[in-house]
């Protein structure tokens, strides 16, 4: 993650604010999790710090955390020292990934004393630390003993020292005639991994943005670098010390094509070229926010899905490896006219044929040619119970071809459904979600109910989208919404969007008895790709038709309809498209 230095002076600055504010509760939500409210003069802020080791942070949230019926250790620590306490400064040395947050406290005797909080953010060895007006350490989160570190420990008492900090420029503060021998000494190194090395504060994505600038996509290495591609790093270089020291900084946030929050910056990023999508927020506060609490949620999600995943893959395996079988079983039957011609060739040549015979050498005379046939028989029967048996085995293949049809055209409809459901459990965005889909499979009896009575998860409303002619357009989340979206809330004229021959989601463009654009209807069939299997495809065919000639077949499992009177149209999934248009 690219919570550097740099990014931790942008924070700062939006923490400023904070400065004069008095503490009104503390909070930890978790081992590594602390949030102090402070009451200032434009309300009550909540200031979240985290020491997680890979999910280091410090900012302020608007978001709601639940927090333990009993405080831990440390919270009732920092009760006990910064109760009440006034917040008189936030400093930052240099472009070090710690913020020290002082509070004017008065201790047990009645003396103002100041405290001081420093957030470390630094990685696996982030950790947030209470020190005394003297200086010593009056505890930690994580203590670390001489086991652990043998050069600087941090254990109650202890004067506070800062971490060992190497020899580097300050790009808000150096001068430009620095850089240029600060960089030749890191030999022949890639560009971007000696600017780490060069300059404190900076994480990789920003160093890779500045090389890319500097070299247009070409790879530069520090040891070379002159002319105009030198002058365009240190262009670079400046023009972001600009934008942190003034306050115009980009802040956003990186997804791949899935969604899935890959980085973030406080400048404009142009490295990843189409290969990411960018969202961008109004501050380094905002977009820590967003991004830790969307990626965590993600996280989440996928823990509470997990045993729905698996439950969903075995029972897809099981029922393909059941048609399979079946399947085989079937191909054997593609031989019962040969039972039966067997049967009746015995039987029109029983005057011929004696018990205790082995075979039985007979005309066939269904063919012109009349060709001769060796037929095994029963040395234990009779000429008319070897004929019998033959006619018996044609009734059991007539009749497993007719069961097996119909098991294997349920089991091909039951993997589809398995698979829609399993699509659904993909796009999951919310624990609701999984609980609806999990309420889903409890109904159609692929989990077992409770013993006692479970209350019902509260649905959520369709996902709603606005075109961009007005059109409202609903998308179910799951296979039960999608039947109640399209059989029950969609008006005759609306219209009704399914991608062809994969699973996806419903989509309705309520159209309140008007004909919409095609823009609309494009946009629509956009949507109904991304809400589907088709997802990652390059293009997609999506059906559309009115929602009047939609119809729900008998004894149909949910999700599953029939259509006619449609079009197809072709779109290319995009997922900038469809999270613009959502409401």
């Amino acid at each position: 993650m690219a919570l550097d230095g740099a990014f931790l002076y942008a924070v700062k600055t939006e923490l400023m604010p904070l400065v004069g504010g008095r503490v009104e509760k503390i909070h930890q939500p978790s081992r590594e999790e602390i949030i102090i409210s402070i009451r200032t003069r434009q309300g009550s802020k909540k200031l979240y710090i985290s020491a997680n080791a890979g999910s280091a942070r410090v900012y302020i949230t608007e978001k709601n955390v639940d927090n333990p019926q009993t405080p831990p250790m440390f919270c009732m620590l920092l009760r006990k020292h910064l109760g009440s306490g006034k917040l008189t400064d936030i400093r930052q040395d240099g472009l070090e990934r710690i913020l020290f947050l002082d509070f004017e406290c008065v201790n047990e005797l009645g003396d103002v004393v100041t405290v001081t909080l420093a957030c470390e953010i630094m990685g696996r060895c982030s950790n947030l630390i209470v020190i005394g007006a003297d200086g010593r350490i009056l505890d930690s989160l994580k203590r670390v003993d001489e086991e652990m570190s043998r050069e600087r420990m941090v254990l109650p008492g202890m004067r506070y020292t800062m971490p060992p900090r190497g020899d580097r420029l300050n790009f808000l503060t150096c001068a430009e005639e620095e850089i240029v021998p600060a960089l030749r000494e890191q030999g022949a190194a890639e560009l971007s991994k000696a600017l780490i090395r060069t300059f404190e504060g900076i994480s990789p994505i920003l160093a890779r943005e500045w090389t890319f600038f500097a070299g247009r996509g070409a790879h530069l290495e520090s040891g070379t670098i002159v002319g105009d591609p030198l002058d365009r790093l240190i262009f670079a270089i400046k023009r972001t010390r600009d934008q942190l020291l003034g306050g115009e900084c980009c802040f956003s946030a990186v997804s791949d094509r899935e969604g899935v929050l890959k980085d973030f910056s406080f400048v404009r990023l142009s490295q990843f070229g189409t290969l990411m999508y960018t969202k961008e927020l109004p501050s380094a506060c905002a977009l820590l926010d967003y991004f830790y609490f969307e990626r965590d949620r993600a996280v989440r999600t996928k823990q509470r899905a997990n045993d729905l995943f698996k439950l969903l893959v075995n029972l897809t395996e099981r029922t393909a490896r059941r048609i399979s079988a079946q399947r085989e079983e079937l191909a054997e039957c593609a031989n019962k006219e040969h039972f039966k011609l067997c049967g009746d060739l015995i039987s029109a040549n029983v005057y011929r044929l004696k018990k205790g015979d082995s075979s039985a050498v007979l005309e066939n005379f269904y063919d012109e040619s009349c060709p001769q046939i060796c037929i095994d028989l029963d040395v234990r029967k009779t000429p008319a119970q070897n004929a019998q048996w033959y006619y018996s085995e044609y009734k059991k293949c007539v009749t497993a071809e007719e069961k097996l049809a119909e098991q294997i055209a349920r089991g091909e409809e039951e993997l589809q459904y398995l698979d829609s459901v399993f699509d659904s459990l993909t796009r999951a965005s919310s624990e609701n979600d999984i609980s609806q889909l999990r309420l889903e499979l409890r109904e159609q009896g692929y989990i077992r109910s409770s013993a006692g009575k479970v209350k019902p998860p509260k649905a959520l409303p369709p996902i709603e989208y606005r075109s961009s002619d007005g059109f409202t357009i609903l998308v179910g989340r799951n296979n039960l919404q999608n039947d109640q979206l399209s059989l029950k809330f969609a008006e005759k004229s609306d219209i009704w969007l399914h991608v062809q021959t994969i699973t996806g989601s419903h989509v309705i463009i309520c159209t309140d008895g008007q004909t919409p654009p095609d823009r609309t209807i494009e946009e629509a069939a956009v949507i109904a790709a991304v809400n589907s299997k088709g997802r990652g495809s390059n293009l997609v065919p999506v059906d559309h038709c009115l929602a009047r000639y939609v119809k729900k077949p008998s004894g149909a499992k949910p999700g599953k309809v029939i259509f006619s009177n449609y079009k197809t149209a072709f779109v290319r999934p995009d997922t900038e498209l469809e999270q613009s248009l959502r409401v």
